[in-house]
């Protein structure tokens, strides 16, 4: 597969009581995903500079040993769910990250700045987490704000900050994670400030596990993932007990089953992106018809019907929308109802421009009997002027 395996042969679900925690790092490219990891990890593990294009490429993951012995992993991520991407991209990335979390994640950490406001592409892209993942992603959901240093600056508290600039959106957001936030400065020198809020920040990831029974999230994609790797390596083991099979024989064989493999996690990734194609279809229709972009909606109708025919193929049952005989009266509710949506939206602003056309027109119409008579106004009184300069003259 292009990219190389998202997961190496060590893949094993270790239980929660060894102490290792997963974290996974979320957010809009810019706010801070990489600076967040380095504060955690307490070094400059992950690139990070001021770029409005993103320094992080693809998912990496690094970690670190706490005082006390836990270990903790810090999963770095590109702009997921970022369809200027590529929803192929996207795919790989999402399957590489599950790949990466082999205990599962006990925290997705969200990360947003207090320097930019909430976006319509931030809102679509957490959206398009609780669709591919279900509802139950919230419960290990925590929202970190980036930029502490600038709310100190205006002597300002992230309550404060919430109180002012904090959309609709945002606020169901916070809600559905039950408030669980904390604000980060990456660029403090204090060591004592950069140690309390990542033990802020660590209290809340051990709560999210205790809340969450000790288990980490997973879903039918980690256990896809997870029962093709342990099957590989079963394999390979008995493979390595053979007797009587020559070394060629032995590496034919171990190549077949990594190719069995390497297919089983192209179909995974697959099936991945082309849930993320619906979901960037949606994400493109809501966005055409708000940019009153003919082009955009005819290519993301395109990609919609394309997914009619693939999606059906995958038969694996993912929270929330993919059930199987349920898909294509799914896919078609959705496009039915957006369709809908973007022709009332269409109707709607052709009647306003057709108001608009006709106040135009009649306002022309008024100004051009202003203009005319204005003009037969000078007429006349040029027409008085002239016959007062001639009656001056007789009198003369």
């Amino acid at each position: 597969m292009m990219g190389g395996s998202a997961i190496d042969d060590d893949w094993e679900l270790t239980s929660p009581s060894n102490g290792e925690r997963t974290v996974v790092l979320v957010g809009r490219t810019g706010n801070g995903k990489s600076a967040t990891g380095n504060s955690i990890l307490g070094r400059r593990a992950f690139k990070s500079r001021a770029s409005s294009s993103g320094v992080t490429s693809t998912c990496e993951m690094q970690r670190t040993v706490l005082k006390d012995g836990q270990v903790v992993n810090v999963i770095d991520t590109p702009g997921l769910f970022d369809f200027s991407a590529g929803s192929e991209f996207v795919g790989k990335e999402i399957v590489k990250c599950i790949g990466m979390a082999k205990d599962g994640i006990h925290a997705v950490l969200v990360v947003f700045s207090v320097r930019s406001r909430f976006s319509q592409e931030e809102e679509a892209a957490l959206h398009s987490l609780q669709t591919l993942f279900g509802k139950k992603i919230f419960d290990y959901m925590i929202v970190v704000f980036t930029g502490g240093d600038e709310l100190e600056d205006n002597d300002e508290t992230l309550e404060d900050y919430l109180g002012r600039e904090c959309p609709k959106p945002l606020k169901e957001i916070l809600q559905l994670c039950d408030n669980r936030c904390v604000l980060f400065d990456n660029k403090t020198k204090d060591e004592a400030k950069r140690t309390e809020q990542v033990w802020k920040l660590l209290s809340l990831v051990n709560f999210v596990i205790v809340q969450n029974g000790g288990q980490p999230y997973t879903d039918d994609i980690f256990a896809e993932l997870k029962k093709g790797a342990t099957k590989l390596r079963d394999q390979q083991f008995e493979v390595d007990s053979l007797k009587g099979y020559s070394k060629r024989e032995i590496s034919e064989l171990k190549e077949q089953m990594h190719k069995s493999y390497e297919d089983q996690l192209k179909r995974i990734t697959e099936m991945v992106f082309f849930m993320l194609l619906v979901l960037a279809s949606k994400y493109d229709m809501h966005m055409c018809s708000f940019l009153r972009s003919k082009n955009a909606y005819k290519v993301c109708r395109l990609c919609t019907d394309y997914v009619y025919e693939v999606l059906i193929s995958f038969n694996l049952h993912i929270p929330g929308v993919w059930q199987n005989e349920k898909v294509e009266s799914k896919l078609k509710e959705t496009t039915t109802r957006l369709e809908q949506q973007l022709a009332e939206e269409q109707a709607a602003r052709l009647k306003a421009e057709e108001v608009a056309q006709l106040a135009q027109m009649k306002s022309n119409d008024e100004i051009r009997k202003l203009r005319e008579n204005l003009e037969r106004a000078q007429r006349e009184t040029e027409e008085l002027r002239k016959q007062a300069e001639k009656g001056g003259c007789a009198i003369l």
